[in-house]
């Protein structure tokens, strides 16, 4: 049966929603929603930012006054590694032949009621690896790493709350970190000593919006300048809401529990720094949600991003070293890309989220507030925007020496 144009122009919209849900940016995007409407024979236009979703869509060689207009308003996505790759394997299938339009749409409504590859409880176990290896990463005390490792469970608790509670989800990040910032203030008094912003800081780790500041400003540097600059303000607002939330909980502390302690000079062992980045990239690879035989080449690019970026920094500097390592993700990725037929993002995601300075301007936001620093950096507020610029610049030149050949 011959498809109408509505039927097509009905996939290409499905298909923009799903990705645009699963956290694609917007002009990997745009330009592979352009490449799908081309293989339907269709020709268009495509505006994505992190709230609503516009399509323009024709027949090619129609008329220009026969076109299909289509706006949506859509919640900003959240990552879905797994889910981005099947549909990914699906739009392959489809422009090979090896599938029809109607088995693609019967496949995306598959792929959007199947639940997270991950059950709840490695989940769990996910955010406490998280909490725990970037305490270690930023070198607390053993103490601060497993108290960090405690209180993870708990903001999971709270997100798995915010999944069954509209008011909650709401409020998570600000309702997470005053609670967890209040039984921080209260452990000083149970074990003296212990770095409690650190304490606090990993345990609201999964919630500070580096990455996302990372992609906005990605978007902005491929001139998706609508998008990039919304991404950049919703991720600093949320930034906000922590902090807002991490002040207030230490506020009601002190009134509950007294005056925090001072802060014991323990650290752990710098070789701690090399299984705390396995570690972390491995936990992020359950909360990106990617598929099991896609997690070991997003580790890899997590352990890879570190060891370059390091090995650069004590050799050029930090922000030389940044970019490096921004760069070898990068190229490792679209390799990765080419090799697989996969999506470049199953592995630069996983890889750049090492290197993003998410956590530094959280710390720079707390030195500007209170003038203090608990963690030990210089010029912090100008090292981030470096980073992130560094990063950006390292990602734009992978993709022109090691050049992707797919759109996502």
């Amino acid at each position: 049966m011959a498809l109408t144009f509505k039927q097509q122009c009905s996939f290409v919209i499905k298909l923009g929603e799903m990705l645009h849900r699963y956290g694609t940016p917007a002009f990997r995007l745009e330009a592979h929603l352009k490449t799908v409407a081309a293989h339907l024979n269709l020709d268009g236009y495509f505006l994505v930012s992190p709230t609503t979703l516009t399509y323009c869509l024709w027949v090619q060689g129609a008329p220009d006054d026969d076109v299909y207009n289509y706006s949506m308003r859509v919640k900003p996505g959240d990552l879905d590694l797994a889910s981005l790759a099947r549909t990914d394997i699906l739009v392959n299938e489809l422009v090979a032949g090896k599938s029809t339009l109607e088995e693609a749409r019967t496949g995306l409504k598959e792929i959007e009621n199947a639940g997270s590859p991950y059950p709840e409880l490695v989940t769990l176990f996910a955010y406490i690896v998280l909490g725990s290896a970037f305490s270690m990463l930023m070198r607390g005390s053993w103490n601060d790493v497993m108290w960090a490792a405690i209180l993870s469970m708990l903001v999971y608790a709270f997100v798995a709350w915010s999944g069954r509670s509209r008011s909650v989800s709401s409020m998570l990040e600000p309702l997470s970190a005053t609670v967890v910032a209040i039984i921080a203030v209260g452990l000083t008094r149970l074990d003296p000593g212990i770095n409690q912003p650190l304490v606090v800081l990993s345990s609201i780790i999964i919630f500070i919006p580096g990455l996302s500041l990372a992609m906005g400003f990605r978007e902005l540097a491929a001139r998706e300048l609508i998008s990039g600059t919304a991404r950049i303000m919703d991720s600093l607002m949320v930034l906000f809401k922590l902090y807002f939330g991490t002040v207030l909980g230490v506020a009601i502390g002190v009134l509950i529990w007294g005056e925090t302690l001072p802060v014991d000079d323990f650290h752990v062992p710098l070789w701690t720094a090399w299984p705390a980045v396995l570690l972390l990239a491995s936990g992020l690879s359950v909360v990106f949600k990617a598929r099991l035989v896609d997690a070991p080449w997003g580790v890899a690019a997590g352990v890879l991003a570190y060891a370059v970026s390091t090995l650069a920094t004590t050799a050029w500097g930090t922000t030389l070293g940044a970019f490096l390592g921004a760069f070898a993700v990068g190229a490792y990725a679209n390799l990765f890309a080419r090799w697989r037929n996969l999506p470049a993002a199953l592995v630069t995601l996983p890889g750049i989220v090492v290197l993003v300075p998410g956590s530094k301007v959280y710390v720079g936001l707390d030195d500007a507030v209170t003038s203090k620093q608990f963690l030990t950096v210089d010029n912090i507020g100008v090292q981030s925007f470096l980073l992130f610029m560094s990063l950006i610049a390292g990602l734009v030149f992978a993709s022109a020496v090691v050049e992707p050949r797919k759109s996502l």
